[in-house]
């Protein structure tokens, strides 16, 4: 991933959180046909210290499993606010119209170690961690415990746990920090006025690390 140092995130906690908030991964890997990428669910753990542990499960039908190369290198790749940014919106443009468009974006690169793990107990409290975060706040939250547990037996059997032990994290949160002060305000009363959630989360992102 390209890196300036301007757009460089390395506080651990801060990576972590977005992984947190946006736990989707693209789980990136090598396989006998090349390059593979499928999308997955994570948990994440801040053990061990300091970039932490991260898994997810997948059906056993999914070869991911059983390609895993022989030093099981791979990459996580979680994707957090994003948003288009008009020119129009640079109090700058006014002074010559030397602008462009751009995207701005915060992302998380894990790049770690991967292991498959067919363990039933293992994998019954991973399920029942994230189904517990996921159900968190709803009103009848659902539990593993409330579908027949013989059921529960079956579906175990159909997949198997992955974790990728973290050995190195890079974030890149473009939000705008190489436009003077008066674009990046500029930047955030535009997004706010898109109307939209996704424009609103870069908005805030972009106030939060520009300071405004």
């Amino acid at each position: 991933m390209y890196l300036p140092k301007h757009f460089e995130e390395t506080r651990i906690e801060v990576l972590h959180e977005l992984i947190r908030a946006h736990p989707l991964g693209t789980l990136v890997t090598l396989g006998p046909d090349g390059p593979q990428a499928n999308h997955l669910p994570f948990e994440m753990d801040p053990e061990p210290a300091p970039f932490g542990t991260l898994r997810a499960h997948v059906a056993r039908a999914n070869p991911l499993w059983r390609e895993i190369s022989g030093d099981g290198r791979a990459l996580a790749i979680f994707q957090g606010a994003q948003a288009y940014v008009s020119p129009s919106w640079y109090p700058s443009k006014r002074q010559g119209g030397k602008v462009v468009p751009t995207w701005n974006y915060a992302v998380v690169h894990a790049h770690g170690t991967l292991r498959a793990i067919e363990d039933r107990a293992w994998l019954r409290a991973l399920v029942e961690r994230l189904t517990d975060r996921h159900e968190k706040g709803r009103r009848e939250p659902w539990k593993v415990a409330d579908a027949p547990a013989d059921f529960i037996e079956q579906m175990l059997g159909a997949i198997v746990g992955i974790e990728l032990t973290v050995t190195r994290l890079a974030g890149k949160w473009k939000t705008s920090q190489n436009r003077p002060d008066a674009d990046r305000a500029g930047v955030v009363q535009g997004l706010l006025a898109e109307g939209n959630e996704t424009a609103a989360a870069m908005a805030e992102l972009v106030r939060r690390v520009g300071k405004i």
